[in-house]
This record gives C-alpha cells, sequence and structure tokens, in this order.
C-alpha cells in the first residue's frame, strides 16, 4: 500500500488542445509541485489528498490520471514486462474490476487491441504475486487502466475521475440545448477574457447557459466538481475521510458575498425553450441569484452596462446550414459591439468571422470545440473607470 504521507504521487491532468496553459495556472493556483506542460496533458506532484483536490477544483482540464508509469516498449514483450513491474497490488484490490484502454502515436506497437490485451495480462499476472488466485472476480470498485503510446513511449496510468465521468460533467445539466459547450471549454474561454467577479459578463447567444453558469461558479468560488462523484471515491486505497475533508474545505471556501438580486451575470437566446433550460441548470447549480436570463434575439438586446465583457460561442454555419444568416448573425453582433466599450471574445469556426463582424480582432486563439477547429477572436475594451 501507499502510505498516506509517504512518496508523492504523479498525477496528470489531461487538458484539451490549446488549454494547457490555462490548466497549468489552475494547477499552481492549487499548490501542487513539480508542475510540467506538455501536449494535451499537466504533469504535478502531490499527496495522497490531491487527488481529491484536483478533481474537486480543476474547471478547465478534461480528467485527472494517476501516472502508473512511463517507459519505452519497442516489443509487446518489452510492454508486457514493464506493465508487470508496475506496482498495480498498491491500488488495484484483489475484487477490483478494471477495464484497459489504449492510444498508439507514431509508434512501433499500433494494435490497440494487441496493446489493450497485453496490458491487461501483464496486470493480471501481477497482481497474482500478491493475490493467490487464479480467477478475479471483479466485481468491486472501477479502475480504468489507460496505455498511452507516442513515439514509442509508453505511459501507463489510471483514471481517477472515471471513464465515462470526464470533469466537464458538473451535475448540474441533466439537459442541454443542441450542439452544447462543454462546461470545462466553457470555464478556460472565460479564463482567457479580462472579465473580474465585479464586472458585467453577457452571453447574447447562451442557449442552455453554460458560460454564465461557470462564470456564476467562478464568482462565488464553488468547486466546479462538488456537486458529482468520482471513480476515486470509492478506492479503498483513498480513505473517505481525505474526501470528506476535500469536499467540508470546499463547501466552506463558497463566497456567498456575490449579490443576488442585482446580478452582474447576464445570458440571452432567441429560444425561448434554451432560455428555461439555462434557468433550470443554473437552479441545479445553485447560481441562478446572480444570473439573469432572458429571451431576446442577438439583434435586440441591450447591454446591460457601459462597459463589460461579452463572451460568446453563437451557432456556426454547421449548425445553421445557412451561412447568409450565420453572417447576418456576426454582423448584428459588431453592429451592437464593435464601436462600445465592451471587450468581446466570440469562439467560431467560421474563418471570415471578422469580415461579417466588421472588424479585424486584436488576437486569435485556436481551440477544438470537440472535433471542430474553432478560432477565439479576441477584441479588448477600454479598462472601466475606478469605482
Amino acid at each position: 500500500m501507499i502510505k498516506i504521507g509517504g512518496s508523492m504521487l504523479n498525477l496528470i491532468a489531461t487538458a484539451a488542445f490549446g488549454l494547457e496553459a490555462i490548466v497549468k495556472r489552475e494547477v499552481m493556483a492549487l499548490g501542487f509541485s513539480n508542475i510540467t506542460v506538455l501536449d494535451g496533458r499537466i504533469d504535478f506532484s502531490g499527496e495522497m489528498d490531491a487527488i481529491a483536490t484536483s478533481n474537486l477544483w480543476l474547471r478547465s482540464a478534461d480528467r485527472v490520471l494517476l501516472n502508473m508509469g512511463t517507459f519505452t516498449a519497442m516489443s509487446f514483450d518489452e510492454l508486457f514486462e514493464k506493465t508487470k513491474a508496475l506496482n498495480w497490488a498498491d491500488w488495484i484490490p484483489k475484487n477490483g474490476k478494471f477495464t484497459v484502454l489504449s492510444k498508439s502515436v507514431r509508434s512501433k506497437l499500433y494494435s490497440v487491441p494487441d496493446i489493450q490485451s497485453i496490458v491487461k495480462k501483464a496486470v493480471v499476472e501481477k497482481l497474482k504475486q500478491t493475490y493467490p488466485i487464479e480467477r478475479f472476480a471483479e466485481d468491486g470498485p472501477a479502475y480504468t487502466i489507460q496505455a498511452a503510446l507516442l513515439k514509442d513511449v509508453v505511459t501507463i496510468t489510471i483514471d481517477t475521475t472515471g471513464q465515462g465521468m470526464g470533469l466537464h460533467k458538473r451535475g448540474y445539466r441533466p439537459k442541454a440545448a443542441p450542439a452544447p459547450l462543454k462546461e470545462t471549454l466553457s470555464s478556460a474561454l472565460i479564463s482567457v477574457t479580462y472579465w473580474k467577479p465585479d464586472r458585467i459578463l453577457l452571453d447574447p447567444t447562451c442557449g442552455s447557459g453554460t458560460i454564465p453558469i461557470e462564470a456564476a461558479l467562478t464568482a462565488k468560488n464553488i468547486a466546479p466538481g462538488l456537486s458529482r462523484k468520482f471513480a476515486s471515491e470509492e478506492w479503498p486505497q483513498i480513505p473517505s475521510q481525505i474526501w470528506k475533508n476535500a469536499r467540508s474545505q470546499a463547501y466552506a471556501a463558497i463566497d456567498n458575498s456575490v449579490p443576488s438580486g442585482e446580478p452582474l451575470i447576464f445570458g440571452s437566446d432567441i429560444s425561448q425553450e434554451a432560455i428555461e433550460l439555462a434557468q433550470a441548470n443554473a437552479i441545479e447549480a445553485g447560481v441562478d441569484d446572480c444570473i439573469r436570463f432572458e429571451v431576446s434575439p442577438l439583434n435586440k438586446i441591450e447591454l446591460p452596462g457601459e462597459y463589460g465583457v461579452a463572451i460568446s460561442n453563437p451557432p456556426y454555419g454547421e449548425r445553421l446550414g445557412q451561412i447568409e444568416e450565420v453572417q447576418k448573425l456576426y454582423a448584428d453582433m459588431g453592429r451592437i459591439f464593435r464601436n462600445s466599450n465592451w471587450s468581446v471574445y466570440v469562439l467560431t469556426s467560421d474563418e471570415f468571422f471578422e469580415s461579417s463582424y466588421g472588424k479585424k480582432a486584436m488576437a486569435k486563439r485556436k481551440l477544438f470545440n470537440g472535433n471542430i477547429k474553432t478560432d477565439y477572436y479576441q477584441y479588448h475594451g477600454p479598462r472601466p473607470p475606478t469605482k
């Protein structure tokens, strides 16, 4: 067993392409050490409670993995022996239910089914050395083992978040509008801006309300994972008191001083159904008191202040199916915002957005919304006067 006060754990926070710097900043803010940024991942170290803390608090990461080991493998024999050498019994009990996933990029070992089979066999053989049984029941807590091969370098991990339970699943959005924006990406879009909780934020195409809700969770300092469960909560190797303490600390950290009744966070959408869904989601997230939603077409909205931050993930051409309609939407957005004091941030896959909007962006950031390649167009408005 790994001792609670013993050696540090090696953990990985996975991140979507383009969000690594944002996730690194979040990992640093949580006080972890040995932080290293790689493509699609941030490696860091922490004690046992880091598993609970990182899963509860990371806003923009996809999931948290326990790094069991990293090594080079040029053959299946080498993959088997080096996987078997890892300390599997430190984590997987004799009734543990474990599955193996894998991926391979530019490696000599490229057959995903074969990689999964070899890794599974190696883990079983190693566990037999600790548990003298021939057949494992696999009716206990779940462990998802991942074998990722990149240029013949193998990283073997266990998913502490849970397969099918990525960190974007906050628990407040049982239903969503068509083509919803992931909660983790929404949080990252907010992090890139100059918005602070004492400034106005508006999403004029809010759909089911993800961007305003993520902003409100940040404003109230609500841990994004507070209302959900994680696979590693069922692991006997992590004392339940660690999770209890982490959740208690998260509840104590909530900032209830954010004013209700006079919200600084707004969301609007042309769809009555979407707004009703957004309101229900905000209630579920516990932030309905600091968001104001309204039904309004974009060309009819009234800015709720002279200065503010607008963040939008408007419909792309793929959704509406009519390029002209999308371009008109972007032109309406330009007429409302481009000559105002507002800072405007727009995520879209339309390469000609700036032409429709009527103004060249001050900065662009390449991101992926699911499998869709997008740009995050940024227009920085003047700093509001000091109160």
